[in-house]
């Protein structure tokens, strides 16, 4: 027997598995899959030791995700140097506890860190199909997004009090240090440009003359913020909130990058040119997902330890 319109009923039936085995892939396996990526980056002053960086980032924590939890917690057991914190922390208004308890074994080690849009807002429930016509539409993160009237805003406050009482610098819109036992590293980091907050005409200037290694910390990796980075000649730049593209397309890769980076850049080491400078750029992929469209696919959930070896 067949369809009316078209394709046997089989065939129908066929897709239809096919396509529910893929959301049950995504969203029971991928998505919970979280495993560590390691990346050599050729950036420090000759003479200068190895630096051991772990990044977190979107780890968009839900009330109960016991397994991420435990996942972040054990990464502590690689001994950073120090760590970085990309943003967006949050996916529940009642997900700060679960956080501060998932970082806190990091949170012993020296830190950095800005903030994403989740962390000040909560997630809208949003059809994943409008990232892709508005990419064919030429609209996809052009200038990022103003906050909607009426959003909820997430608790962010206690997390940023207990990431500073941990030692943690709060690098929004600000310049910060840290001062390791036989160095002194400088910081530069931006509020997230997906929601309009960064304000670089704050923190501009360029690396610090007096620092061992200065490098840049943003959530959103915007173009006008990395062309600004680069032009002030910041060797490295670190940020997250593409999710890798979330949902890629096997051998092919990343879609949509939720802003106006190209996807061959959605994830991992690359390079930016702007002014006729060149920095080192690196896209985490993070950890977690909208709590809306809780699945990855092709893209699974990622921590990185950034090993920072002298310039060649």
């Amino acid at each position: 027997m067949h369809a009316r319109y078209g394709l046997p009923l089989k065939v129908t039936a066929g897709i239809a598995a096919a396509g529910a085995a893929g959301v049950a892939y995504a969203a029971g396996f991928e998505a919970r899959s979280f495993r560590l990526r390691r990346v050599t980056v050729p950036v420090l002053p000759r003479g200068m030791r190895p630096l051991r960086v772990l990044q977190v980032s979107d780890i968009h924590m839900v009330r109960g995700q016991h397994k991420k939890k435990r996942w972040l917690q054990s990464l502590a057991g690689l001994r950073p140097d120090f760590v970085v914190n990309t943003g967006d922390n949050l996916s529940d208004t009642e997900g700060v506890p679960d956080v501060l308890d998932a970082l806190g074994p990091l949170m012993s080690f020296p830190g950095v860190y800005v903030f994403g849009s989740n962390d000040y807002y909560g997630p809208r429930l949003r059809n994943p199909g409008r990232y892709l016509i508005e990419k064919l539409q030429g609209r996809h993160g052009l200038n990022g997004n103003k906050p909607v009237v009426g959003a909820v805003h997430n608790p962010w406050q206690p997390m940023r009090d207990a990431f500073d009482a941990a030692g943690w610098v709060n690098l929004t819109n600000t310049r910060g240090r840290l001062k390791l036992p036989d160095l002194d590293l400088a910081f530069t980091g931006l509020d997230d440009p997906h929601i309009k907050r960064d304000r670089y005409a704050a923190v501009e200037g360029g690396p610090e003359a007096d620092a061992d290694f200065s490098m840049a910390v943003v959530h959103a990796p915007y173009l006008r913020v990395l062309d600004a980075f680069t032009a002030d000649r910041y060797p490295l730049v670190l940020a997250g909130h593409t999710h890798g593209g979330q949902l890629c397309v096997p051998f092919y890769g990343a879609l949509v990058t939720n802003c106006d980076l190209d996807t061959d850049r959605v994830k991992g080491l690359s390079t930016h040119e702007a002014a006729g400078h060149r920095s080192y750029l690196h896209v985490s992929a993070g950890c977690g997902t909208n709590r809306f469209t809780p699945v990855r696919f092709a893209c699974p959930p990622e921590a990185t330890l950034l090993t920072l070896t002298a310039a060649r």
